[in-house]
C-alpha cells in the first residue's frame, strides 16, 4: 500500500495551507493540526503514514509530541524548525525523528523527502526480495522493518534500522559519514554528517554487549563499520 496520509502539525496556518496545496496535488491525503494536544488526538484516531511536525507549538511542543509518538509508533517523523542550530537538529534525532527541515523551506524539498519515505516503506517486497540479515543474536529485517536483538523485537525508527542494515550488509568495510548519508539518506538529504553520529549512538545503546562476535566500530578519522568475526547467515 502506498504512503497516503500525511499529517502536518504547525500553528502557522499559511504554512499548513501551502503544504496541503502542494501535497494534495501530488495525491496525498492531508491531516492538519495547529496545536500539540489536538495533534496527539488526531494521530491516535487517524493513524497517518508520516508526520511533518513543527517544533514550536502552543501547548505541547514538537519535542514532546515526538516523544509521545515514539512510545507507540515508528511512523516516520520529519521535524520542522525555524532554528538552524545544531542542538535542535541533534535533539530531534535523539528523540526519534527521522529527519528535519529548517524554515524557510522549499515545498519541493518537503515533497522529495516524503517520496523518499514512500519508496522506503510504501511497497512490501515479495518473498524473493526478502531483505533480512542474521548474525549472532541479531536479526535485521528490512522487508518488515523489524530489529531483533537476542530474540527480542526492539522498536527502532526506520533510519536507524536502514543504517544498521546497510553496515551489516557490508561487514568489516569502513564507510565515511558522507558515504553513509549518500547510501542511507539519499540525494534528497540536506543535513550534515552529525546525523550519522546520533544514529550510531542510538544503535549502540540497543546493541551494546549483545555479542562478542560483532560490533559497531568507530574508525577514528574515517567513519564507521560493522565489524564481524562471522559471515552473515
Amino acid at each position: 500500500m502506498s504512503l497516503e496520509k500525511v499529517m502536518i502539525v504547525d500553528d502557522d496556518k499559511n504554512i499548513c495551507d501551502l503544504l496541503r496545496l502542494y501535497l494534495e496535488k501530488d495525491g496525498y491525503n492531508i491531516i492538519l493540526s495547529h496545536d500539540g494536544e489536538e495533534a496527539l488526538v488526531k494521530f491516535n484516531a487517524l493513524k497517518p503514514d508520516i508526520v511533518l511536525l513543527d517544533v514550536m507549538l502552543p501547548g505541547i511542543d514538537g519535542w514532546q509530541i515526538c516523544r509521545e509518538i515514539r512510545k507507540k509508533s515508528n511512523v516516520p517523523i520529519i521535524m520542522i524548525t525555524a532554528k538552524s542550530e545544531t542542538f535542535d537538529k541533534v535533539l530531534g534525532l535523539e528523540l526519534g525523528a527521522d529527519d528535519y527541515i529548517v524554515k524557510p523551506f522549499d515545498t519541493k524539498e518537503v515533497i522529495a523527502r516524503i517520496k523518499a519515505v514512500a519508496r522506503r516503506t510504501g511497497k512490501m517486497p515479495s518473498k524473493a526480495d526478502n531483505k533480512e540479515l542474521n548474525y549472532d543474536k541479531l536479526s535485521v529485517n528490512l522487508t518488515r522493518y523489524v530489529l531483533k536483538v537476542d530474540g527480542k523485537v526492539l522498536d527502532t525508527p526506520p533510519k536507524e534500522l536502514e543504517l544498521l542494515y546497510f553496515l551489516a550488509s557490508n561487514p568489516n568495510r569502513v564507510f565515511t559519514r558522507d558515504q553513509l548519508l549518500d547510501e542511507v539518506w539519499g540525494f534528497e538529504y540536506y543535513g550534515d554528517s552529525r546525523t550519522i553520529d546520533v544514529h550510531i549512538k542510538r544503535l549502540r545503546e540497543k546493541l551494546e554487549g549483545v555479542s562478542d562476535k560483532w560490533t559497531l566500530k568507530t574508525v577514528w578519522g574515517v567513519g564507521y563499520k560493522f565489524e564481524s568475526e562471522e559471515d552473515e547467515d
